[in-house]
């Protein structure tokens, strides 16, 4: 392969706004994406998937590039991209960045370090600790590891427009891309090859969204019929509310309800090209806004803010954005949701509880305090599932229903 300098400038330089001024990756490879209209799909590819390479294995390469993780200067960050070159056997072009660069070193300090599960998966010692504490040292070799794995394109079929069957042939008419069905994913189709699907007229025109599998379970649990009113607590730009939306065939009403409008504001938009006319949004502004649905709504999802280690193969950069902190922090606004929001649920509704984490901690502990206290009395425990990546090879995942009594 060939190095072109453009290319690898647009690397550098998202690298150094990702590890300098604290920019999250996906914002930095949609920005590096647009700097050259003439770049090929080659050379977009490159460009982002080097970029998240490199974050996802900033620790390891910062090891045996001996480049402390407090000093990453220009010339640093040419060095991590040097080790990043080698491991993979391209040869380096005859630049002054890469003079000197001490193939068989790099080489064999990967092997060194490939004995240290911590530095070997590249994550921080306090997270690796304290999964372990949770998981065990076994399952949480074998997650992390997927985790590091790069993240399949799965889409949601949007059956008001669709069906998956016509959608998949869709794609490989028009625009030569080719899809598998996936068992037990009613509405999913995974990608054989990664592709930018986001440009086709397919997309533009609502008759699908991305969404990886895991995440299309959190709707289906909830148990929903046609002329429900189902509010979606903690919305987001509506991935779930979308999904909630289909099911429902457009009939009945979602609440969609989040802290930010501009989140909101998306979801106007997305639910706009889906077809879809049942969302009302609402911000949060206090707990009048929730004691306004006190027992009206038959579902109720919270999809409750967390650690997100569930995710860390599409959000490799959170691996170093994460503190012990805001997990312990966390783990008390998933108890105080919980306990407000629960109360918008009508007598005989259910309500889905749901993370993108894979700490029990987050997860079946937090419901277990729930139905232990006074108001969680009036819920029943119907089932969870527990999605870990490794077992699933999609996101890892938690969600609980539970039924209020009449």
């Amino acid at each position: 392969m060939r190095f072109h300098r453009n290319i690898s400038f647009a690397v550098i330089d998202g690298l150094m706004a990702i590890f300098n001024e604290g920019e999250y990756a996906d914002k930095v490879v949609a920005r590096a994406l647009k700097l050259d209209k003439r770049w090929g799909s080659n050379d977009r590819k490159f460009v982002a998937e080097t970029i998240y390479d490199i974050v996802r294995w900033k620790r390891l390469y910062s090891e045996i590039a001996e480049v402390k993780e407090t000093n990453y200067t220009r010339d640093n960050v040419w060095r991590l991209f040097a080790v990043w070159a080698v491991l993979r056997g391209y040869t380096l072009p005859d630049w002054k960045y890469f003079e000197n660069t001490p193939v068989r070193r790099i080489k064999g300090k990967f092997d060194e370090f490939s004995k240290i599960r911590k530095i070997r998966e590249s994550i921080p010692d306090w997270m690796d600790e304290m999964v372990v504490a949770e998981l065990g040292e076994k399952v949480w070799e074998k997650e992390i590891k997927a985790q590091n794995e790069q993240a399949k394109v799965i889409l949601r079929v949007n059956t008001l427009k669709n069906t998956k069957e016509k959608l998949q042939k869709l794609l490989n008419e028009e625009y030569q891309i080719e899809t598998e069905v996936l068992k037990d994913y009613p509405d999913a189709l995974v990608l054989k090859e990664r592709a930018n699907v986001f440009m086709t007229e397919a997309f533009k025109n609502g008759l699908f969204e991305v969404q990886d599998a895991s995440s299309q379970l959190v709707a289906r649990l909830l148990d929903i019929k046609p002329g429900m009113r189902v509010v979606d607590a903690c919305a987001g730009a509506g991935g779930k509310s979308l999904h909630i939306a289909s099911l429902l065939e457009n009939k009945g009403q979602i609440i969609a309800m989040d802290l930010y409008e501009s989140k909101l504001k998306q979801l106007k938009l997305r639910a706009k090209r889906n077809g879809v006319h049942n969302i009302e949004t609402r911000v949060i502004e206090g707990t009048k806004s929730i004691k306004k649905l006190y027992d009206k709504a038959d579902r109720v999802l919270i999809d409750a803010p967390c650690s997100g280690l569930g995710v860390l193969k599409r959000n490799p950069d959170s691996k170093w954005k994460l503190q012990p902190e805001f997990v312990e922090n966390i783990k008390k606004t998933q108890q105080e949701v919980l306990e407000n929001y629960s109360k918008m649920v009508k007598p005989g509704g259910k309500l889905v509880y749901a993370t993108c984490s894979i700490l029990p901690s987050e997860n079946q502990e937090q419901v277990q305090k729930f139905l232990a206290t006074e108001l969680g009395k009036n819920f029943t425990f119907v089932e969870d599932k527990k999605v870990l990546a490794h077992e699933s090879g999609y996101d890892g995942f938690y969600m609980a229903l539970l039924e209020r009594k009449n």
